[in-house]
């Protein structure tokens, strides 16, 4: 069977030339005559593949000294419980702003460990939009402000962050490593890798090192505290370590590509290619605020609803895979993270077009 656009928004498609290094490397990694996936962790092989991730990724996204790359376990919702419990210990509250479905699952997580103040909120316009920042409620007292700034099931991307004092918490799954951000701007930056950077199954943290020494040792279970976790280099106990060396490959595989700065002119074609489609239809539409459409997710309903089952059956014989949308919101989505090529997103366009001309 012969390759299909995926376009799954996670886990996600993974750059066809990771896949084919990782088979070749499947039984055999350097000649040392076994799998990545057999290694002790703490083996030298091991550990140098480790590194090689640690230090591709503080060159990709030009990340400070003053910040500790931690990879753990449990996805980006296990982190919703993570954050509060590690950075909230003597302090009052957390803020967070609730843009969409996982800004909301994070902001209920938090509340069990310390007092949410949902510091702004689109819910009465349905995530349609980002809130004004100039009207949030923000104590400048609080542990940290929490941010989604890219919803993968509404589409929604900010393309700013508000002025605080407070440390910036960022979920960034679905955006890491797609677009130029200035880490020095976040407290914690917080990704899941299964959509740009590899295989579910490892959340990349970036934490600026001040903020580990908030971890309550003594009252947080040991593989939790982030202080612990830094200490030991993502080791206190085994790590997902055939992720992490997927996650390497990936990290190489951009660097090849140019870097971050490269894959944003392209991610901004692509997404440029399909809006444009969109709204040059009066058969397709997306729902959400121009200013804030996500890069990475685009959501897409037909005039006639009816039509929804046709389309997706017809788009999967054509070889367009996973364009349904979240079954919270119904209708499509496209999730067209770094290893979409532009041909995909071509022939998703080609697809609409032609389906619109066929029922239209």
């Amino acid at each position: 069977m012969s390759r299909v656009y995926n376009f799954c928004s996670g886990p996600a498609a993974l750059p066809e030339a990771v896949l084919a290094k990782a088979q070749a490397e499947l039984l055999d990694w350097h000649g040392k005559g076994v799998s990545v996936m057999e290694m002790s962790h703490r083996s030298d092989e091991f550990v140098s593949i480790l590194v090689s991730a640690k230090a591709r990724l503080a060159r990709l996204m030009n990340i400070p000294d003053d910040y500790e790359i931690v990879f753990t376990q449990g996805g980006a919702s296990a982190s919703f419980a993570q954050i509060p419990a590690n950075l909230t210990s003597g302090f009052d509250s957390a803020c967070y702003l609730d843009t969409g479905a996982w800004s909301t699952k994070a902001l209920k997580e938090a509340s069990k460990y310390t007092n949410v103040i949902v510091s702004g909120s689109s819910k009465d316009v349905n995530y349609t939009t980002v809130p004004d920042f100039s009207s949030l409620v923000l104590d400048e007292t609080a542990a940290y402000l929490h941010l989604t700034p890219n919803e993968t099931i509404g589409g929604l991307e900010f393309d700013a962050l508000p002025e605080t004092d407070l440390p910036i918490v960022a979920d960034l799954s679905s955006t890491i490593l797609s677009r130029q951000v200035d880490v020095s701007k976040y407290g914690m930056i917080y990704a899941g890798a299964q959509k740009n950077v590899g295989p579910a199954g490892v959340v990349i943290n970036i934490i600026r090192k001040d903020l580990l020494a908030r971890s309550d040792n003594d009252s947080l279970p040991t593989v939790w505290s982030y202080e612990n976790l830094a200490k030991n280099d993502s080791m206190i106990n085994t790590p997902p370590t055939f992720a992490i060396y997927l996650a390497d490959l990936v990290f190489e595989w951009l660097e090849g590509q140019g870097g971050v700065s490269a894959i944003e002119q392209i991610n901004i074609e692509k997404a440029a290619l399909l809006y444009g489609t969109i709204d040059n239809s009066t058969f397709y539409s997306n729902p959400i605020d121009v200013r804030y459409r996500s890069r990475m997710n685009v959501p897409f309903i037909l005039a006639d609803e009816s039509l929804e089952k046709t389309f997706l059956a017809e788009s999967e014989a054509a070889g367009l895979k996973t364009l349904a949308g979240h079954r919270s919101v119904g209708g499509m989505r496209a999730s067209i993270y770094n290893a979409m090529p532009k041909a995909g997103v071509e022939a998703l366009v080609d697809f609409m077009l032609a389906f619109e001309k066929r029922y239209g």
